[in-house]
């Protein structure tokens, strides 16, 4: 590891540079948050489209949101994603179920 301030080398676990005596920052990695694309993706192609779209735009949200640092918002629009993509699961398993269930009556 090398100081951001003097570029000396330094050990990873340090917090002061030997070289300089800046504190070197400690950065944390954002813990992993589940985006959902993959199941908005599918519900917007094959069960209903108008609300698989709204869940691909919170899905698509999400690691932008990461990548600036905002892991609460992260998971609120990962969570939202999901949410989306389940109503759009619901509703096109209704259509679906409605249409076979129309087709049905109708050729008695």
């Amino acid at each position: 590891m090398y100081c951001t301030s003097c570029g000396a080398a330094h050990d990873t676990g340090a917090t002061v540079c030997p070289s300089c005596g800046r504190p070197i920052p400690q950065f944390q990695i954002p813990p992993p948050v589940q985006n959902h694309l993959g199941f908005a993706i599918f519900v917007t192609l094959c069960c209903c489209l108008p609300l698989g779209v709204v869940s691909l735009i919170f899905a698509a949200q999400v690691n932008s949101k990461l990548a600036a640092g905002d892991v609460a918002g992260a998971q609120r629009s990962a969570q939202t994603a999901r949410t989306w993509a389940l109503i759009a699961f619901i509703a096109g398993l209704l259509t679906f179920g409605a249409g076979g269930a129309l087709v049905t009556f109708l050729e008695r």
